[in-house]
């Protein structure tokens, strides 16, 4: 096997409800590693994210990626230890990041000897990934629902307040306005669907104990985010779950617009696992953001909130990043090497 050839690199991390996604790079090419997942969200505690908890969880997937690629059989593999800029795309992080933005940093400079490190915001990461550095508006809707928008000047968000105060369009929201729907059926109210509520007594067994069922989970959001799909299933034929759905795309077109540029010809991209939900969801929504955004343009999502980490890791390494900072949503701090103090 060929010896190793050292060359600079770079980490770029997801970090979303359903743990870290982690992939390695070098700068200045093309390769990346594969993706490594870890399966366990980064608990929240008094100070927000626990970075004591993200690094428990990065440090030996990270080890990991650099390992294999030092023991690649290409012809040059490459040594990948020396992981001078790491990009950490966080959900939460907006609201919930001081421990990150005070702690991360100078950890990272410690185990990898990171150089430079760009703190982001999901929402910012879900940007990059879809658009790139052009400018617009992206909806991320999965659990959750947030929009970003950017003239590549400054930042604006709507929504991403979570399933008690917002999140509206969402996943969440969806499973709870069918579950409602179905409840009014079993309680004989107007509005209520049967066809919903055949659907929660399949997935949640007998009515009277769904609140037992749904109240006391600590994962409540993703377990209303179940039923969204069901919502969907009975959409072609049931017009309260068409209902629903229609509301949803209100909803997200309304928060597009919050943050879309009003001049020029921006683009706007959807990202998300919620969009898996089809034609009862996207038929509406396309019809909503061309109604009130017709200077924009509807466009692919180029990728995901992983590929945008690696986008902003490869710029930021060039030197050429032109996403706009921002003290919540994009920071980037740097040392001067291993273990300096950021």
């Amino acid at each position: 096997m060929a010896s190793a050839v050292t060359v600079p690199g770079f980490l770029a991390v997801d970090s979303g409800g359903s743990g870290l996604r982690v992939v390695v790079g070098e700068v200045g090419s093309g390769r990346t590693s594969g993706p490594l997942a870890s399966g366990e969200p980064v608990r929240t505690g008094a100070r927000g994210i626990d970075a004591g908890h993200f690094m428990e969880q990065l440090v030996p997937m990270v080890r990991a990626l650099t390992k294999s690629s030092e023991a690649s059989e290409v012809s040059e593999p490459a040594d990948l230890s020396d992981l001078g800029t790491a990009v950490i795309g966080a959900a939460g992080l907006a609201t919930l990041g001081d421990g990150l933005r005070e702690e991360l940093p100078a950890a990272l400079a410690r185990e990898f000897g990171v150089r430079t490190v760009a703190l982001a915001a999901d929402a910012v990461t879900a940007y990059a990934g879809a658009l790139g550095t052009r400018p617009g508006a992206v909806v991320a809707a999965g659990t959750g629902l947030i929009a970003i928008g950017t003239d590549l000047v400054g930042w604006r968000r709507a929504d991403g307040w979570g399933h008690l105060l917002g999140d509206c369009g969402g996943g969440a929201w969806i499973g709870r306005a069918g579950l409602e729907a179905a409840l009014r059926a079993y309680d004989g109210r107007d509005g209520g669907s049967a066809a919903l509520l055949t659907c929660a007594e399949e997935q949640f067994g007998a009515m009277a104990g769904l609140p037992g069922k749904v109240y006391p989970r600590p994962d409540r959001p993703a377990v209303l985010a179940a039923f969204a799909p069901r919502v969907a299933e009975c959409a072609p034929d049931d017009p309260v779950a068409a209902g629903i759905l229609r509301a949803a795309a209100r909803h997200m077109a309304e928060s597009a617009v919050a943050v879309c540029p009003a001049t020029g010809e921006p683009q706007v991209a959807l990202t998300g696992g919620l969009f898996k939900l089809g034609e009862p969801l996207l038929v509406p929504l396309h019809e909503e953001l061309a109604k009130r955004l017709p200077h924009a343009r509807l466009v692919a999502a180029e990728g995901d909130p992983l590929d945008g980490a690696v986008r902003i890791a490869r710029d930021l390494a060039a030197g050429a990043l032109v996403l706009p900072g921002d003290e919540l949503m994009l920071t980037v701090v740097a040392s001067k090497g291993r273990g300096d103090h950021f």
